[in-house]
């Protein structure tokens, strides 16, 4: 198979060409176009150009067209979970759900496209403003660069794809070089539910040499992008003045306090850490365990974490699949040994099978080992105890990450302190970090990015805020 680049509606050839293998088995996928400098920029006159096309469509007409691609990727659902399986090494019955959650993702972006709004202004409320009426409209902001990472290689393209068609925006989009299959896939869906011709590019290629030219391109007013801190801090600081949302990840803690239900918290805990390999921006990294109850939750969740099946992500029982590279393989092997020779006691995993890198647990790990001040990206927690519940809201927070953040307790006043204190952009209470619906605010504080995906709160990054004022005296 031969997957060249998505510009202005249909599908153009490049000069070069990368081949692209799966993960787990590392069978021949696809050659891949790698976008040239002339191609993105090519992509971005595309777009540019649709702009006007995209201004003469309705709201409705916009949400009937995403719609559309709802209805698409519900009549092909196998499909694209089959794709998303092969190209990321997400087990099948993982797949099936991310693509169940696209569905919802551009279903409520639909929703959206009918209900932006401004607001009246008063006026009247302040000396001088007598005799006038004002309200505000929201505009499209018009060119949108938006970068995707691997992990979710369908949902979060329909983050960005979704919230901008929504607005009236155009999209240039990258995706990430392991997983561009799946953002093809959608341009398809796009072109056949009925989007103007240029409003939705798909160029994939090298991520600098992409990026760049969408960085410098004054054409493009906005970039929204997930990946890592240090590829975030790059953008940010060579962007200019465009408008940059910016989801960077976390090593996500979670609290569990003395007298929860064990039963219950640890086999959503233990999904909250392993489930697609830990590849999860707000994969469970950092546990903190009430010291009454330690030793019992360890041994639970050391039972649970071995019923984990490893293999083929095109099996029905797999749980856990390769990581997404040799690199990444080999990354987490060193931490884990790292923080074994730094004094942590390996309970489980740590090493190789059938090269999937087993789930590992780690106990009494230093806040310094980079399995825990890090984002691992791969199956690894590690345990830790506390005495009180405001010293595991400190260990939280010794992080330069802060995406989300739960707790397990039957205290209402530990639960609330927790809210005020934790350092996050979501507190999840009685639930794991992981958890997240495709319509609430996501995004986070210090490391953890800028700015809030969700479909609503997408719509209002994208959207520029215009005030008009009448004088009617």
């Amino acid at each position: 198979m031969k997957q060249l680049l998505w510009i202005n509606g249909q599908y153009v050839e490049t000069e070069k060409y990368n081949e692209l293998k799966g993960p787990f088995g590392q069978e021949k996928i696809a050659d891949v176009a790698m976008a040239s400098e002339n191609d993105v920029l090519n992509a971005i006159s595309a777009a540019e150009e649709a702009t006007l096309k995209m201004a003469e469509l309705t709201s409705h007409q916009r949400a009937e067209i995403l719609e559309k691609v709802a209805g698409l990727l519900k009549d092909n659902r196998e499909e694209c979970a089959r794709i998303i399986a092969k190209e990321a090494a997400k087990p099948i019955k993982a797949a099936r759900t991310e693509v169940d959650r696209t569905i919802m993702t551009y279903k409520f972006a639909a929703n959206e496209a009918r209900r932006i709004h401004g607001e009246t202004v008063p006026m009247d409320a302040a000396p001088g403003g007598e005799g006038r009426l004002a309200f505000t409209v929201r505009e499209p902001l018009g060119v949108i660069g938006a970068i995707t990472p691997f992990n979710f290689p369908m949902n979060l393209v329909a983050h960005k794809v979704g919230p901008a068609v929504a607005a009236g925006n155009t999209v240039v989009l990258k995706p990430a070089s392991q997983t561009p299959l799946s953002a093809y896939k959608i341009a398809e869906y796009f072109h056949e539910a009925g989007l103007p011709s240029g409003a939705l590019n798909v160029v994939s290629g090298s991520g600098s040499k992409v990026g760049d030219v969408l960085m410098k391109d004054n054409r493009i007013k906005m970039i929204t992008f997930t990946g890592s801190p240090e590829v975030g801090k790059y953008i940010r600081e060579n962007s200019g003045l465009k408008r940059v949302t910016l989801e960077l990840g976390s090593n996500s803690g979670v609290i569990v306090d003395e007298g929860v239900n064990l039963e219950k918290a640890v086999p959503r805990i233990v999904t909250g850490a392993f489930a697609y390999q830990g590849q999860v921006c707000i994969s469970v990294q950092r546990i903190y365990v009430h010291e009454n109850i330690f030793d019992t939750f360890v041994e639970l969740f050391l039972q649970e974490t071995r019923k984990l099946k490893l293999g083929d992500p095109l099996h029905e029982d797999t749980d856990i699949s390769a990581l997404i590279s040799k690199n990444d393989f080999d990354r987490t092997k060193d931490w884990v040994n790292e923080a074994v020779e730094n004094g942590a006691v390996l309970a489980s995993g740590g090493e190789s099978r059938e090269g999937v890198f087993t789930p590992t647990v780690l106990l009494n790990a230093s806040p310094k080992d980079k399995v825990s001040c890090e984002e691992a990206f791969a199956p690894i927690v590690h345990i830790n105890k506390f005495k009180t519940v405001d010293e595991a809201i400190g260990m939280v927070n010794e992080s330069k990450y802060g995406l989300q953040a739960g707790i397990f307790t039957n205290d209402i006043n530990k639960a609330l302190k927790a809210a005020k204190k934790l350092e996050v952009g979501g507190v999840m209470i009685n639930e794991i970090p992981t958890f997240r619906v495709d319509q609430m605010p996501y995004g986070g504080v210090k490391l953890s990015g800028m700015g809030r995906e969700g479909i609503k709160y997408a719509v209002e990054e994208m959207t520029e805020l215009k005030l008009i004022s009448f004088k009617t005296e």
